[in-house]
């Protein structure tokens, strides 16, 4: 029986896709009052056919005749009944009006042919059976039979001497089947005896036989019971009667007695005893089929002999499963199940509006089930299912209802098949080009590509997901899938067809092994290759396992792939060896069947009977016949012993078979289990070698001809984590008896991924499974379902679990060592690359090459949000080598490449004083070393740079206007890095603006110092002057506050290098380049990874230069993640961040409020433009008195 799917979803989503049914309903349907049916007429003989229809007027009757459409004429007419006369039978051999009969009823709806009427002109043929003469002694039995071919069936009579014979005795009995028995024969029984045949057409004599009879001897001998005339196989139709004849004789005379084979009780209301023995059944049907034994037994002894005979009823054919009505939208799938009884097994057609219907790619039968895809509105009739054999014909209807619409959706676009696994294809598309808003579910259908009249299958899902996994397929099979958009008023067109392949997997099973023995030391091991649908791919090879009973060592030989037979050489005479088969493809081995055991012969049993030729065929799915022969150049054969078990279970008893037997039915077994059969020849000489052959009983089909119902699924799944990345999975076996569990399916699914790849499929026949190779501290979801032979589960309820999180095994990346004064260094680093796994501590180690050979590391820790820390009292003139590593809760990882930095001696400005002092009071140091700034300590040095900002632009201006000469001096050597900057080599806006060039003093950071040995102060970004005879400390602060609308460049800023300069220009949006951001206003310009090496660092591939890069995310904490901008920077119009607080910060610096002083004879003018002014370029130079 087909199968069709639907996902579970809201009503409303049934109530549109399948419409209410009172359009159906409503519907006034066309049926039929009265049928034709069977008749029997003379020649001559008017004949009528009845046919009578009901539905809504106007309603028309023609009719059919083997098939093809009758006109009215003279000799046929339709009466307005719609019934059918013939005034007058033909029944000539030109012409003859016998035939199948059939009424064709029409109205607006569509048309529904009647069953099939069978007119017969009655006759009566020759006889094809006379009776013999026949030569019998006084008080024995004679019986006499003939047979004749009738229509209708004849009645048989007897005479004796052309005389009726007289049946007053109860000696004589006529049999319904035309035979006559007379017991206790008697001298006056001689004579001529011929049988008279009748019926409604003519009479018929058979020729005469002649009864001798002979006086017998006394006294008789006694004698063992014998059946004589026993009953034959029988085939009737319903309703006939049936005689089961059993003569016997005997001395003294036996008592027959009759019984079925099966244990069922005979039918004593209508079956009787006629004469001496004879069994006569009226009114067969189903129930009445069976084997029926005949017993003769010699009264007060146990001698006894049977026969048996088999009766088969045939059934006329009868609907168990009727299709029913359908309202369906166009481009929809409309399925109408038909299911039939009879015997023997109807054939199913259907029709469509009285015809046949014409099966193509949208139309198709799938067993006995119509399919119709993509109904177009010729599809709208009534069609009918047709079961019919020689017992007759059935139909019963239907009609299909198409809904029109005419704002349906188009087709899905882009239809694409992905293979996940051996049972999985991922389908994907895009929603309709038009009225996809209106889409409210989506019908996926498919099937195997492969072959004719495959089955569709159709799954049904909503409109939130334009992808689904299909994923209960077979194995190394091409399908082709299609889609269809819904909403609620139809259907769009089926979309393109695209076609994939799932993937191969391990075999379901292994062959079945045959086992013979031509010798005392060898055992010929055949098998039959594996059908497609067992193999699940290409075979690549099997296996052949044995090994003895009594010794555990396996001895295994690989067989190439075509292989169907092997010969095991050199064993052991008399011993019991164990074998058993595995078979490969691509994909990896299937589990070894069961051992299978084999005898080897006896060494001096050369001259017993050699192995019979075993070939076992199911019956049923509880019936195996067994047939075998043996090699005619065989010993003499003196009879069989078979015996059988079920695999896994103890043998059953030994069948002793007589030698003349060939076949032997064995019952009783349980459907779908396997079975080892063992059959020997026994000689004079004793037992002949031994053929051993598997089988499988196969499943039994209900009297609907209906799959069994698929198994539940398994159930108490549970999951155990035993590491990060494994889990152990185990779940209970559902509580059902229908079969044994081949294997079962694992799926392990990472929530929320939308890749398919990602999605494990694992296959197993155990009870429990390792899932390794998973991704740590990540959410899983996993399912299981079971697979019974043929027969698939659904998947068990989803289990999640996440898996434990693990030691980061991979050390951070992008290590960075920059010197940023005489005694300290920045490191930086970026995160590990992993997925999934948390950092909660950084450790960085580090040591003077000295200390490093002494093996003495100094350790600091960072927490796992900082991905910068700071080296401090460094000595000058050594190498320092830095190496850092990950850690978590669970463990440490590994330390990164060593990265060297290289201290120079005799370094300038090294501080002389304390480093710490209580100048300011509101900056803070946390327990890791890092300085951070308070609300109240930055509000003040945004009044103090203003401050600043104010008197260096009143100075300015009155330089200018005074015009004081400058005096000559010699000039200051100011390098300027080439094109590292954003706004590098960028040529002028405007020529007018070279006059507005100014000094731009060199900064390292957001400070200057004079190189000419003048004052000891310095002017930050912000235009604070301060001193720089203070000791100095790098502040970092834990987090950057990222602008959405910064640019690239600033997010890769660079540490400024001192006696650099950049050529900037600051104007109008759109007139010049934008200006700088926040983050060169206080590192400077930037630097590219390939620019100058670090002061002192060194390691191959990095330049050893800090870069503020993405991946130094989470560096603050929430307290000092605010941010303060200076009014004197202009607004915030996007290009200038506000991050001030992410600036290294000076302790113990005080800010200067008297004006720059000058201590040596160069003279240095600055120029600070408003943001409203026109650009003006700033550059360094040396300018002469």
């Amino acid at each position: 029986m087909a199968k069709f799917k639907m996902k579970v979803y809201p009503d409303w989503l049934f109530f549109v896709l399948f419409l209410p049914l009172s359009s159906v309903l409503s519907f006034s349907e066309l049926s039929f009052i009265t049928e034709p049916s069977d008749v029997t007429l003379l020649p001559k003989d008017p004949a009528v056919l009845d046919c009578q229809a009901h539905g809504l007027p106007p309603v028309t009757i023609k009719w059919l005749k083997n098939g093809v459409r009758l006109a009215e004429s003279e000799h046929i007419q339709f009466l307005p009944n719609g019934s059918l006369y013939i005034p007058k039978i033909k029944h000539t051999k030109e012409d003859s009006d016998e035939g199948f009969y059939q009424c064709l009823s029409q109205n607006k709806y569509g048309a529904i042919l009647s069953q099939r009427s069978r007119l017969t002109i009655a006759s009566i043929s020759k006889f094809v059976l006379h009776p013999v003469p026949m030569l019998v002694t006084v008080g024995l039995v004679a019986r006499f039979s003939c047979a004749v071919t009738s229509s209708p069936p004849a009645t048989i009579t007897w005479e004796l001497n052309q005389s009726t014979l007289p049946l007053q005795t109860d000696r004589i009995t006529v049999l319904p089947n035309g035979v006559l028995q007379i017991h206790n024969v008697q001298l006056e029984d001689a004579g001529q005896y011929r049988c008279v045949a009748s019926n409604i057409g003519s009479l018929l004599k058979s020729k005469e036989a002649t009864l001798t009879v002979n006086q017998g001897v006394d006294p008789k001998p006694s004698q063992r019971p014998r059946i004589i005339a026993g009953p034959q196989n029988v085939t009737v139709s319903y309703h006939q009667t049936v005689v089961l004849e059993c003569m016997a004789t005997g001395n003294p005379w036996p008592i027959i007695s009759w019984s079925r084979a099966d244990s069922k009780p005979i039918d004593v209301y209508k079956a009787k005893v006629l004469g001496n023995g004879n069994l006569v059944i009226t009114d067969v049907n189903s129930k009445h089929s069976g084997v029926y034994l005949c017993r003769a037994t010699t009264p007060g002894t146990r001698n006894y002999t049977i026969a048996a005979a088999n009766l088969t009823v045939l059934v006329p054919p009868s609907i168990i499963e009727r299709p029913e009505s359908q309202t369906r939208p166009r481009a929809g799938t409309a399925r109408f199940m038909c299911q039939a009884n009879g015997v023997p097994p109807p054939r199913i057609s259907w029709l469509k509006n009285g015809e046949d219907v014409h099966l193509n790619g949208r139309i198709k039968m799938y067993n006995s089930k119509l399919v119709i895809t993509q109904i177009i509105p010729e599809d709208d009739a009534i069609y009918q299912c047709m079961a019919e054999s020689e017992q007759g014909s059935v139909l019963s209807l239907a009609r299909l209802i198409v809904v029109m619409s005419e704002d349906r959706p188009s087709a899905p676009r882009n239809i694409h098949a992905e293979t996940i696994s051996s049972s999985a294809i991922l389908l994907a598309w895009e929603r309709p080009l038009y009225n996809a808003d209106k889409v409210i579910a989506y019908s996926i259908h498919y099937m195997k590509a492969e072959g004719l009249n495959n089955e569709e299958y159709q799954v049904v899902i909503g409109n939130d997901t334009t992808s689904y996994i299909i994923d209960d397929l077979e194995p190394a099979r091409n399908y082709s899938f299609y889609i269809v958009a819904y909403m609620p008023m139809g259907a769009s067109r089926m979309s393109d067809q695209v076609s994939q392949h799932t993937l191969e997997d391990v075999p379901l099973r292994t062959p079945e092994l045959s086992l013979t023995s031509q010798s005392s030391t060898d055992i010929q091991v055949t098998w039959q290759p594996l059908p497609a649908k067992v193999s699940r791919g290409q075979l690549s090879a099997y296996k052949l396992s044995y090994r003895t009973a009594a010794d555990s060592t396996v001895t295994s030989v690989e067989l190439p792939q075509n292989s169907t037979e092997y010969l095991l050489k050199g064993l052991q005479p008399d011993t019991i060896y164990l074998l058993r088969m595995a078979a490969a493809t691509r994909v990896g081995w299937c589990e070894p069947s069961a051992w299978t055991s084999h005898r080897t012969p006896k060494t001096s049993s050369s001259k017993v009977p050699s192995a019979p030729t075993l070939q076992l065929e199911p019956l049923n799915c509880t019936s195996i016949v067994a047939r075998w022969q043996t090699s005619p150049q065989s010993m003499a054969v003196q009879g069989y012993r078979l015996c059988y078990h079920e695999e896994g279970q103890p043998e059953q008893p030994i069948i002793k078979l007589q030698a003349q037997t060939y076949t032997y039915t064995i019952s009783g077994l349980d459907p779908r289990r396997k079975y080892h059969v063992k059959i020997l020849a026994v000689g004079q000489a004793g037992d002949g070698y031994q053929t051993d052959q598997t089988i499988s009983t196969p499943g039994c089909v209900s009297a609907r001809d209906q799959l069994e119902v698929a198994p539940p699924p398994p159930d108490h799944v549970t999951v155990l984590a035993n590491n990060s990345s494994a889990v152990s999975l185990r779940w209970s076996h559902p509580a059902f008896s229908s079969g044994k569990a081949v294997s079962y399916t694992v799926r392990c699914t990472p929530v929320g991924t939308h890749n398919a790849s990602a999605i494990r499929y694992l296959q197993t026949t155990r009870q429990s499974v390792m899932v390794q190779n998973l991704d740590p501290n990540t959410r899983y979801e996993f399912v299981v379902r079971l697979h019974v032979d043929q027969m698939s589960s659904p998947w068990s309820a989803v289990v999640y679990h996440q898996t434990l999180p693990a030691a980061p095994s991979q050390p951070p990346g992008g290590v960075r060592v920059t010197l940023i004064e005489d005694d300290t260094a920045l490191v930086s680093w970026k995160e590990p690359t992993e997925p999934n796994v948390v950092v909660t501590r950084y450790t960085i180690l580090y040591a003077s090459q000295k200390a490093w050979m002494a093996g003495r590391w100094q350790i600091l820790q960072r927490e796992g949000s900082h991905t910068m820390a700071l080296l401090e009292k460094l000595e000058a003139g050594n190498v320092y080598l830095v190496k850092i590593s990950a850690s978590n809760q669970v463990g440490d990882g590994p330390f990164s490449n060593i990265v060297e930095l290289a201290l120079r001696r005799g370094n300038t400005h090294r501080s002389k004083n304390p480093r710490h002092s209580a100048s300011f009071p509101h900056t803070t140091v946390s327990s890791d070393g890092i300085y951070h700034i308070d609300q109240r300590s930055m509000t003040g040095i945004i009044v103090g740079v203003c401050i600043a900002l104010a008197c260096i632009v009143m100075c300015a201006l009155i330089l200018i206007s005074k015009g004081r000469p400058r005096k000559s001096f010699s000039h200051k050597v100011i390098a300027v890095g080439a094109a590292e900057g954003p706004h590098a080599g960028l040529s002028l806006p405007n020529n007018h603006h070279t006059e507005n060039a100014e000094a731009l003093i060199p900064m390292k950071s957001h400070r200057f110092l004079d190189a000419k040995g003048g004052a000891n102060m310095v002017i930050n970004s912000a235009s604070q002057i301060t001193s720089t005879n203070q000791s100095k400390r790098w502040l970092l602060f834990k987090k950057a506050i990222r602008n959405s609308a910064e640019s690239d460049a600033e997010r890769k800023a660079n540490l400024y290098e001192a006696g650099k300069t950049v050529l900037r220009y600051e104007g109008q949006l759109g007139s010049a380049p934008l200006p700088p951001s926040s983050r060169e206003i206080i590192y400077g310009p930037y630097h590219s990874e390939s620019s100058h090496s670090s002061e002192g660092s060194q390691e191959t591939g990095d330049s050893g230069h800090y870069s503020n890069e993405e991946s130094n995310e989470e560096m603050s904490n929430p307290s000092t993640s605010q941010s303060s901008r200076p009014e004197s920077f202009g607004p915030d119009n996007g290009t200038t961040v506000a991050e001030l607080k992410q600036s290294f910060e000076v302790e113990n610096e005080k800010m200067l409020s008297h004006p720059f002083h000058h201590t040596a004879p160069d003279a240095i003018r600055f120029c600070c433009t408003s943001e409203g002014s026109h650009p003006a370029l700033h550059t360094s130079q040396a300018v002469g008195s």
